[in-house]
């Protein structure tokens, strides 16, 4: 892993920040040409420290409104198991993160539906498919006090 200089960081914390900005901006506010700022980016993007550049939707605004924290319980600890229900819940649009977690469960899903009624039909039908599911336990989100997805630099 290379080491980055404060420019490097400068410009992740700046991209984190706000992804819509121009390389002449970038430029301007670490006062460096275009051409170094655009070679930088690049290599930042090449090697990996920027994965890709998203617009953070309102989901509330899209009637998504209803976050769920979905806690998995696998039905047994094997390769297989763990392969087939992470190639299932790929396939799930209302999962928008997955994570492998230690604990009393094996993974975290979180989850935007449009209200209770939408869950339910999720928990039945989608979630209910997925063979390699022991147990569920939701955790349902009254209020959002922070969103975001930027690492501190």
């Amino acid at each position: 892993m290379e080491k980055l200089d404060e420019i490097d960081t400068q410009l992740l914390r700046l991209l984190g920040e706000n992804a819509k900005l121009t390389i002449k901006e970038l430029a301007d506010r670490v006062n460096l040409s275009h051409t170094p700022v655009f070679e930088r980016v690049k290599r930042l993007e090449l090697t990996g420290y920027i994965k890709k550049y998203i617009a953070l939707l309102d989901a509330e605004k899209l009637n998504y409104g209803l976050i769920v924290f979905c806690n998995i319980k696998l039905k047994q600890h094997d390769k297989h198991i763990g392969n087939e229900f992470v190639a299932d819940i790929l396939q799930l649009n209302e999962v928008v993160e997955c994570y492998n977690i230690s604990g009393d469960f094996d993974f975290l899903l979180k989850v935007y539906v449009k209200d209770m009624k939408h869950y339910q039909d999720f928990v039945f039908n989608k979630l209910g498919s997925v063979t390699s599911i022991g147990s569920t336990h939701s955790t349902f989100v009254m209020s959002e006090t922070k969103n975001t997805h930027n690492v501190t630099l």
